[in-house]
């Protein structure tokens, strides 16, 4: 199951240093969402992903909205996988990051940092913009990674799969 390997490692990849919000569990989710038939299981793998990372690295109030994202963010890879294509799977990376920057900072609105006006709301989203553009970045970036590698792995096991038939005809 190559695809499970491409989601652990993936996985890892939190908990090796990197910019804030750059990382590859919308990747995964969306990797996954598209790849597993089991729609119960697709929507596991993320949010197992993120607690077994969250364990090492710590727990905090806001992850519910952060897991809440990751759901949202399956979601979306349904939507991909339903007819999946290059401008789909674009458009709904995008979706994704979007809609992780929308939850998450709504919860912390909602955890009284910038205070519970619509001003305060304002501030916090605009206090999020940085934290945005390494979310896109990152989920373009993994999600281009992951649907890469499996489409070269796809095609090297074709390829031995047709040179074993070539043989076996010989």
């Amino acid at each position: 199951m190559p695809e499970l390997i491409l989601i652990l490692i993936a996985a890892a990849s939190r908990l090796i240093p990197h910019d804030p919000n750059f990382t590859a569990v919308s990747a995964v989710a969306i990797y996954g969402a598209v790849k597993i038939k089991d729609k119960r299981l697709a929507l596991l793998i993320p949010l197992a992903a993120m607690f077994l990372t969250d364990l090492a690295i710590g727990l905090h109030g806001g992850m519910w909205y952060v897991y809440t994202a990751f759901l949202v963010v399956s979601a979306i890879g349904f939507w991909i996988r339903s007819r999946l294509g290059f401008g789909r799977l674009v458009l709904g990376t995008l979706a994704a990051s979007l809609s992780f920057f929308v939850i998450t900072n709504f919860g912390v609105w909602l955890g009284g940092w910038y205070g519970s006006t619509a001003e305060g709301l304002a501030a916090c989203y605009i206090a999020a913009i940085p934290f945005f553009r390494n979310q896109v970045s990152g989920d373009l970036f993994f999600t281009t990674l992951i649907f890469g590698a499996d489409f070269l792995i796809s095609r090297l096991i074709n390829r031995i799969k047709s040179r074993d038939i070539v043989k076996v005809q010989a």
